[in-house]
């Protein structure tokens, strides 16, 4: 599919056909990038962090939140406050 390249007040671009949008799951964000010539569009990625402050209220709550490796410790690490 080709489409013009268009004048957007001091900027150029394109419309993307709606079609093509619900295809990839668009609706009002899209990440861009460039890789060797080609413009890749894509849904935008979740924020790396995203879902970890409800992740460990839930961990706390089942009282699943003991370190992995207990036995792991330093010294000194009993004098710490948190």
């Amino acid at each position: 599919m080709q489409v013009a390249i268009r004048r957007m007040g001091n900027s150029q671009g394109i419309v993307i056909p709606k079609l093509l949008l619900a295809q990839l799951g668009l609706d009002k964000l899209a990440e861009l990038e460039v890789k060797n010539g080609v413009i890749e569009i894509r849904p935008p990625r979740p924020p790396a962090r995203a879902g970890w402050e409800a992740d460990c209220a839930r961990l706390a709550a089942e009282a699943d939140d003991a370190l992995v490796w207990p036995d792991l410790a330093n010294d000194g690490d009993a004098e710490l406050s948190w």
